[in-house]
């Protein structure tokens, strides 16, 4: 481990290498502790860089002999982690021996062992863990890998690529041997050794191609791998009729493996996998599951393309695969949700896919825009490239992409990205490289629009308007602000696409028609926002509109419109867009419930019960639709909405909230359960799902106000549930509640699934994020230290951590932040202990307190001192170093 803090890389300070790499040949003779690897690489003179040496990286691993053309180098400097060999000509043979122990590999970065096998997580910088390497994106080369374990331990030997031979070696030990015909960057490289077992299909792609796609897992699982395959071979078909992209390899794998930091990663042709997002059957997965699978799986596909084949001159490029990607697999997943739902229902779909969206991106991104780590999605600088793995580059990004097809329109979007595959194929390049392309491609000035790339933080989009009856006209005035994020005091104004509906008393969208227009057009049409303030003048209306802003949330801002209480009621009784209909809800809960915490109110107003029994009980609504509207917004994000925060009272409010709907509509809740009971076997779809969540939603309501029927159903409905979905929901119901009924129910779920790893990650999470409904009852933290004592929890665990620590700290803040400051000593302890064995792990749970200056004084005093004793605890690693230093600066 690197035990000083990183320095702070530039992104204005890139230049290319002098040297490149052309081809690499890998040997591995795979032991648990010391796994020799041969690496023979083909260095030649980079004509696109100055004269200079032969840069290697090299971490964590020893090296017993380094030869160029096969004597010992006569320059040789080595420092910080870096090799420099100096070198005659224009093409040289580099020859590194290397001895690395995959067992002690806590990291999970580089080469490791998980259940005897052996995987490789390369993305950002793990190669350097495996071999010495000039380990940066732009190097692209092309590999050859063999592989050598014993056969016995590790019967399936796989690496990207095709595979061109396999046999037999003396004393048990077999090989096999790889080549990948495609240039790629180091981050892309993996091996898989172990004992798994394969789901097969044989595809013919849309040239006639047959390409073999397989699914690995351990033998136990082979039964919960169909989902995932049968979502690969959707995401195959999608991207050839969406993007005319095909599968270029003779195969395509997928591995799954319990110990993984990320969800997933794409190396080229052999994608690996953390299980929870490749396993999946009726009895232990939930719809999410199954939602999230198809997802997971599409996303990583798609980077064959938008990454792989394409890929990031230098991390500062992330946002250019991954918000890219994150954009494409949102489309996979909505026209997958429309084609499921038949025309009836392809629009309520579609909408309930990007109100999941935009509830990831305020709960997860808007804060980060808030606080000490906010960067643009294209950062200027960075110490640890681990920690830009965020939900700005990601799901912001997205977003940014988003904006430019609604700005392109679908045609000039897939003009945009086929010229800049024409362009780029099997180059690593930058986001201005994507742009430029899709500018050309339609014949537009986009630099503006390249704000986005460069600044921090969220905009604030303010409307005002007015009503001239005498002319029968409705003028709109837009304005936008980005507040100070830090190194960026001033913010330039942005390209903002602004959907508008505007909806008359008769709750009609009215055709709109600007001054100066010959005649009415579309219910909605976009605004163009580019200068800090511009004023909009509607003409030929009847009467005063009420507007619909956003709709679609056109633009990852925040909206700052005076609405009050029956114009909120009114939108969501008759807003024609879906999104603004929920968004609508949102605003009416967060009013109330920021009122509550205020001490402003001390109960529900009639009018806003009033709304949600009108929204519950409109059948013409998709069910799925309604339990999106219905459900309340995340404390995270209403937390971002005090000033300052105070969690405490925050959560004393979302009770108050809880209980009252669910007692004031009691009768409602409960006909929803009778009316949404799903009959026959389980089947993933999405008609079946949202009555699913709309029941479970309802069971929430009715335990939450401690409704003796609404608890006796849900008893009943967990001990009855034929799929893991429904009984998870009645399990929830049960411990969101102050009946003592979850407790056996929580006993009977652990003994049912105590062998099943992932089931037990919902079980950790639910007590983990449980809310405390009486004083009477322990604490959480005590709930959470406690469960770290069960077998089946390990710090070692990614999955393990996220779901029952991450809970905690992220998920439950009323009890994380509790007054006696308890929450944040144990957060400290466990960010330390995780520090020693998985700092990029270590890194994500100390961001939970990262935005501590927003909180009440009390909280601030009780947090500051644990910041500052993991600041100066030993060994700290870079990855935690910058987090907390960012925070306390």
């Amino acid at each position: 481990m690197r035990t000083e803090h990183a320095p702070t890389i530039q992104r204005a300070d890139y230049r290319p290498l002098a040297w490149t790499v052309e081809r690499i040949d890998l040997h591995f003779r795979l032991d648990p502790t010391a796994t020799l690897v041969t690496n023979r690489m083909v260095c030649v003179r980079n004509p696109d860089a100055g004269a200079g040496p032969i840069r290697l990286w090299s971490e964590a691993l020893e090296r017993l002999s380094l030869t160029v053309d096969g004597k010992a180098p006569v320059s040789l400097r080595e420092a910080d982690g870096q090799i420099e060999i100096d070198a005659d000509g224009e093409r040289v043979l580099v020859e590194v021996l290397t001895r690395i122990n995959p067992q002690a590999n806590t990291t999970l970065s580089g080469l490791y062992q998980s259940n005897g096998g052996y995987f490789t997580q390369c993305e950002a910088e793990g190669f350097r863990r495996i071999t010495c390497f000039p380990d940066r994106p732009d190097v692209m080369a092309r590999y050859t890998v063999t592989l050598e374990a014993e056969r016995d331990a590790c019967p399936v030997l796989l690496s990207n690529g095709n595979l061109l031979e396999q046999g037999d070696l003396p004393d048990g030990w077999h090989y096999a041997k790889w080549e990948d015909p495609f240039l790629k960057p180091s981050y892309l490289f993996a091996l898989v050794a172990a004992r798994l077992e394969a789901l097969e299909r044989e595809v013919t792609t849309a040239s006639g191609r047959k390409v073999l796609l397989q699914v690995w897992v351990e033998a136990r699982d082979l039964d919960r791998c169909e989902h995932a395959m049968e979502s690969l071979i959707h995401s195959m078909r999608w991207d050839e009729e969406a993007f005319g992209l095909e599968l270029d390899l003779d195969r395509f794998m997928i591995v799954a493996v319990s110990d993984f930091n990320m969800g997933a990663m794409e190396n080229k042709g052999l994608n690996i996998f953390n299980t929870k997002f490749v396993l999946a059957k009726p009895d232990t997965a939930t719809d999410i599951d199954y939602e999230n699978v198809e997802s997971v799986v599409a996303h990583e596909y798609f980077h064959n393309w938008t990454g792989n084949r394409v890929t990031c001159r230098d991390w500062f490029q992330l946002t250019l695969k991954e918000g890219l990607t994150v954009f494409r697999d949102q489309q996979f997943s909505a026209d997958m949700l429309a084609r499921a739902a038949g025309p009836e229902g392809a629009a309520s779909a579609r909408a309930v896919k990007r109100i999941d969206d935009v509830r990831v991106l305020r709960a997860a991104q808007f804060p980060e825009d808030g606080g000490p780590m906010a960067h643009p999605i294209r950062p200027d600088c960075y110490q640890e490239i681990n920690n830009f793995y965020t939900a700005t580059v990601y799901e912001k990004g997205a977003e940014v992409i988003r904006m430019l097809h609604t700005l392109l329109g679908p045609e000039g979007f897939r003009n945009g990205m086929d010229l800049y595959f024409s362009y780029h194929d099997g180059r690593a390049v930058t986001c201005d490289d994507f742009v430029e392309a899709m500018a050309e491609a339609n014949g537009r000035d986009l630099d503006q629009f390249m704000h986005w790339y460069a600044q921090a933080g969220t905009p604030r989009l303010s409307a005002r308007a007015s009503w001239d009856a005498a002319s029968a006209s409705y003028t709109l005035t837009l304005s936008q602000h980005t507040p100070p994020t830090p190194g960026q005091p001033d913010k330039r104004p942005l390209v903002i696409p602004v959907a508008l509906g505007l909806i008359g008393p008769d709750g009609q969208d009215c055709p709109l028609q600007l001054d100066g227009e010959a005649s009415p057009g579309a219910c909605t049409r976009v605004l163009t926002l580019t200068e800090a303030e511009q004023t909009f003048r509607f003409v030929g209306l009847t009467a005063e509109p009420v507007p619909s802003l956003l709709r679609g949330f056109s633009a990852p801002v925040i909206l700052e419109l005076e609405e009050d209480d029956a114009r909120l009621a009114f939108r969501m009784a008759n807003d024609a867009d879906p999104f603004n209909r929920w968004d609508a809800a949102q605003r009416y809960s967060e009013r109330v419930a920021l009122a509550l915490a205020a001490g402003i109110a001390d109960e529900l107003p009639q009018a806003y019960v009033d709304a949600f029994a009108a929204l519950l009980n409109d059948g013409r609504l998709d069910p799925a639709f309604r339990a999106q509207a219905l459900a309340l917004p995340t404390e995270g994000y209403l937390l971002e909405r005090m000033s300052p925060a105070d969690p405490v009272a925050l959560r004393s409010a979302m009770v108050v909230v809880m209980h009252g709907l669910g007692q004031a509509l009691a009768d409602d809740w409960l006909g929803v359960c009778d009316a949404m009971q799903v009959s026959g076997p389980y089947r993933y779809h999405p008609a079946d799902a949202g009555r699913r969540a709309l029941t479970g939603l309802a069971l929430r309501y009715l335990c939450a106000a401690g409704d003796e029927r609404g608890l006796a159903l849900a008893q009943a409905r967990y001990e009855g549930a034929g799929n893991m979905t429904e009984r998870f929901a009645a399990l929830a119901a049960l411990v969101q509640s102050a009946s003592t009924a979850s407790v056996p129910a929580l006993e009977a779920f652990h003994q049912r699934y105590h062998d099943d790893a992932l089931v037990l990650d919902k079980w950790f999470a639910l007590q983990a994020g449980a809310w405390r409904w009486n004083e009477a009852a322990p604490r959480t933290v005590e709930c959470v230290r406690a469960l770290m004592a069960d077998p089946a929890f390990s710090l070692s665990n990614p999955n393990k951590v996220y779901a029952l620590l991450g809970t905690f700290f992220r998920a439950n803040p009323g009890e994380f932040h509790a007054a006696d400051g308890s929450g944040h000593v144990f957060w400290a302890d466990q960010v330390i202990a995780l520090n020693a064995r998985n700092p990029q792990v270590a890194a994500r749970m100390a961001r939970a307190l990262e935005n501590w200056r927003r909180y009440t004084p009390a909280l601030q005093a009780s947090i500051r001192p644990q910041l500052e004793r993991v600041l100066a605890s030993e060994d700290l690693s870079p990855d935690v170093a910058e987090v907390i230093g960012k925070a306390l600066s």
